[in-house]
């Protein structure tokens, strides 16, 4: 069965809860033979990492969120990526109550830093642990490498995807543990990708300080403008990197893999929703499937936060 990890940041909660229940309430809206594999983000947090997220942190809220994910079977998985993060910061009160609250048994931690990592490891050693695609590991035998350490899934560069000269490369065994990433919003091989992680690590380490910050100020460590993001989703280009559903419940599923990233932290509701019709709804379904999704979803907006 096909898993798909699915995108969430604090003001998409209501749409990946209402997606959770609608696909048990209207199973005929949905494609047949996958799950909800992870809900993957994080609050606001300086271990964060990948997509800026800034603002308050609400204990109580994210608990609340999580333990809603969790009743409904559905793993969450912490964007611990900062690249950032040094031995100052592993004491962190805020991360380490996430990691208290959210250890039992079912939720996860994506990770970057081999600092972060080797600290999760030995405080929380019953996590399972991603490799995060924000290291962008550019060739095949270092991804062999990395499937060869104890992860439990190994987050593929999205450059990989449709290079099937080096996919092949990789065995059964290790296909199964690659996540894609299928709608990156990056060019082919972006010169800037690693610097624009670093960035924002960087700003994330400065949330404290942020906080107390007026407005004008905090904008100066606005997320950064990059002529190699494409976000329209509709865009011709996007061929080059994007993988269709029709690509992931066909070639790549044949192939062997299982698990598939639909990013999104940093899109509103409707495009995140978008995305999800395309991948998840029976596409003669689709419509109904957009309308009852979106709908609901701004019905419970009040679960943002």
């Amino acid at each position: 069965m096909i898993g798909f990890h699915i995108a969430e940041s604090t003001r998409t909660v209501s749409l990946n809860i209402v997606l959770a229940d609608l696909m048990k309430e209207k199973p005929e809206c949905f494609r047949d033979d996958f799950r909800i594999a992870s809900y993957f983000g994080s609050p606001a947090v300086i271990w964060n990492g990948g997509r800026m997220i800034l603002g308050e942190f609400y204990p109580d809220r994210a608990k609340a969120v999580i333990d809603g994910y969790n009743a409904r079977g559905i793993p969450y998985r912490f964007t611990f990526t900062n690249p950032s993060v040094t031995e100052k910061e592993l004491g962190d009160r805020d991360c380490n109550y996430l990691l208290d609250m959210a250890d039992n048994g079912m939720n996860e931690v994506i990770v970057n830093s081999p600092i972060l990592e080797d600290y999760i490891r030995r405080t929380h050693p019953d996590m399972k642990i991603t490799s995060s695609t924000c290291k962008c590991i550019r060739s095949i035998e270092d991804v062999k490498e990395e499937l060869a350490k104890p992860y439990s899934l190994v987050v593929l560069d999205y450059n990989f995807n449709n290079d099937f000269e080096a996919l092949e490369k990789l065995t059964p065994e290790e296909r199964k543990r690659c996540e894609i990433l299928i709608n990156p919003r990056c060019v082919p091989n972006c010169p800037r990708r690693k610097e624009h992680y670093k960035y924002i690590g960087d700003v994330m380490l400065k949330l404290n300080d942020l906080r107390t910050m007026s407005p004008e100020e905090r904008r100066k460590y606005s997320e950064w403008e990059c002529k190699y993001r494409a976000c329209d989703i509709y865009e011709e280009t996007l061929s080059e990197r994007y993988i269709t559903a029709e690509g992931v419940f066909g070639k790549y599923k044949e192939m062997g893999f299982e698990n598939f990233k639909i990013e999104g932290r940093a899109t509103n509701l409707m495009v995140l929703g978008e995305q999800l019709a395309l991948y998840l709804a029976n596409p003669e379904k689709r419509d109904l499937m957009r309308y009852k999704l979106m709908n609901i979803t701004l019905d419970y907006a009040y679960l943002n936060y």
